[in-house]
């Protein structure tokens, strides 16, 4: 008898995309050689000819929701527009959801039977993207927004407001849906990135023919435009441009926040 486990079953599944007895009698076939099974498994037509693992996945789904002090996100590849918009594919999605809200990050890792599954069922690339999970701190209230795009989310923000309230909360979930600030502050931006962007600015202004004493200035004003794009409390309301999210906070703090984005 070949010597292999039902993990090495497991993965030959994932590799071929053949079902659990061809899989088992690949590996028979060929004393639990993986190498040797898959090939064979290829030679027989059961396999396909690439693995899926390696199918680009840049499509899927993000789902997100706040449960008294628990939010979460997760976020679920797939390699086409019509299988992320499947009632299959949704339901896995919200069911992983359900089980990181309840028991955790690591909840999905112990069980992967349920994406391993869909993926052999609908013959796509499928795996895990993102998953996120807040617990509010004393003092804190946490938001979820999603943005759907043709019946699917495809964007999700978690923030949590210090000594704020849930609609500010809201707010600041939306906001950060449209403008995808990837820092809280200008001082969270890393020191390099800000040198390299100073930089190009100042070769883009010299270029332009500006005057060598104007250009420091001219810089300044441009690298306040770059932190307005980076930076969250640098930004201006989506919904109000008169308002600073500075300003929309008032006393309250952003003590984290987290988007996930399909495809990127």
């Amino acid at each position: 008898m070949a010597d292999f486990t039902a993990k090495d079953v497991q993965a030959l599944r994932r590799t071929t995309g053949a079902g659990m007895m061809d899989a088992k009698k690949a590996l028979v076939e060929n004393d639990g050689n993986a190498e040797d099974a898959a090939q064979w498994l290829r030679e027989k037509g059961i396999a396909k000819s690439a693995s899926r693992s390696d199918r680009d996945n840049s499509e899927g789904i993000v789902v997100a929701r706040v449960e008294g002090q628990v939010a979460a996100i997760v976020e679920l590849k797939c390699e086409t527009d019509f299988v992320a918009k499947s009632d299959q594919f949704g339901d896995l999605a919200e069911s992983l959801l359900a089980s990181v809200l309840a028991e955790g990050e690591d909840a999905v890792s112990q069980d992967s039977s349920g994406v391993e599954n869909l993926k052999l069922t609908l013959k796509e690339n499928i795996d895990l993207g993102q998953i996120v999970r807040y617990v509010a701190t004393e003092g804190s209230v946490i938001d979820a927004y999603v943005h759907q795009q043709n019946g699917r989310g495809v964007n999700a923000v978690l923030v949590e407001i210090h000594n704020g309230t849930q609609e500010v909360a809201h707010d600041v979930a939306l906001h950060i849906a449209s403008s995808r600030p990837k820092y809280l502050t200008r001082d969270d931006v890393p020191a390099d990135l800000v040198a390299t962007e100073r930089e190009t600015l100042e070769n883009i202004t010299r270029n332009e023919g500006k005057p060598e004493q104007a250009i420091e200035k001219i810089v300044d004003g441009r690298m306040a435009g770059f932190f307005r794009d980076t930076a969250l409390l640098e930004q201006k309301f989506v919904k109000d441009e008169k308002l600073g999210i500075a300003e929309l906070l008032g006393a309250a703090t952003v003590s984290r926040f987290t988007q996930v984005e399909i495809g990127n």
